[in-house]
């Protein structure tokens, strides 16, 4: 089992960065793929961000290519979503999720591949 919380949401302005922390119980996490989701209100839940168990591959979503960086630290049981240039259509539920699967061999779009999910943090961005 896995426990996942996310941590380091909150309310910035046009522009800003922002950084978020996902840490992990567990000892298995440093062979676990790793993304990040985000749910706007009235939305459904979108892919945001995956990372390999050893950080050589990652993933994003068109939409934050090039303003958001997934990275993490198996050391600390801890992955990151850095955000820069934040939109106000950024603005949403910010959740980590976890999969068994190495991420060549799964649909890293696919909310239903991944195992454990953390309970999620708020991004609010202003105009």
């Amino acid at each position: 089992q896995v426990q996942l919380v996310e941590s380091g949401g909150g309310l910035v302005q046009a522009g800003d960065s922002l950084r978020l922390s996902c840490g992990a119980s567990g000892r298995s996490f440093s062979t676990y793929a790793m993304g990040w989701f985000r749910q706007a209100p009235g939305k459904e839940r979108e892919f945001v961000a995956a990372i390999s168990w050893n950080s050589r591959t990652t993933d994003y979503a068109d939409s934050v290519k090039g303003r958001f960086t997934i990275s993490r630290d198996n050391a600390k049981n801890t992955v990151y979503l850095q955000m820069n240039s934040l939109k106000p259509e950024d603005t949403a539920v910010y959740y980590c999720a976890a999969a068994r699967k190495a991420l060549a061999s799964m649909r890293r779009f696919v909310e239903y591949e991944y195992d454990y999910w953390g309970q999620g943090t708020q991004v609010t961005v202003s105009s």
